[in-house]
């Protein structure tokens, strides 16, 4: 028997310890949007986040309850996302403007690379072929193409 390969999305599950910190993060600093959520007695519990054809879920974890969790870190140390996206420079000069700390944007792999944290400590790294001549302007702090 042949199986049919039917598998469409992959969309990882971050457990979070502070919803709304974390969506400051994704939605305000990133751009993402909410397009699903579970809200339990008045509190978002739960939700999917997108941003272009990528997607995300975030659940804040319970710290009280017979289901509830302390993790002993960050949850997110040394867990790693990577968003192939069409301009990463762009990604970095709107994150940086919204207040984010976003890494100087380098070359890896011949792709634009640029990382950030987010609140529970997951590195969120927005990758781009390189298509630009890298160049720096200290005085300014941007990179442009």
């Amino acid at each position: 028997m042949s199986l049919v390969p039917n598998v469409q999305q992959t969309v990882p599950l971050l457990a979070v310890a502070d919803m709304a910190a974390t969506l400051r993060f994704y939605v305000d600093g990133l751009g993402f949007t909410i397009t699903r959520r579970w809200d339990d007695q008045g509190k978002l519990r739960w939700c999917w986040l997108e941003l272009g054809g990528a997607a995300l879920m975030l659940q804040e974890f319970p710290k009280e309850g017979h289901d509830s969790w302390q993790p002993e870190g960050k949850v997110g140390e040394g867990v790693q996302f990577c968003f192939i996206c069409a301009d990463a420079l762009a990604i970095h000069r709107a994150a940086v403007a919204r207040g984010l700390a976003a890494t100087r944007p380098v070359v890896g792999n011949g792709m634009w690379v640029t990382e950030l944290k987010d609140p529970d400590g997951y590195r969120i790294a927005f990758e781009s072929r390189r298509r630009w001549r890298r160049i720096w302007c200290s005085r300014a702090n941007v990179l442009s193409e």
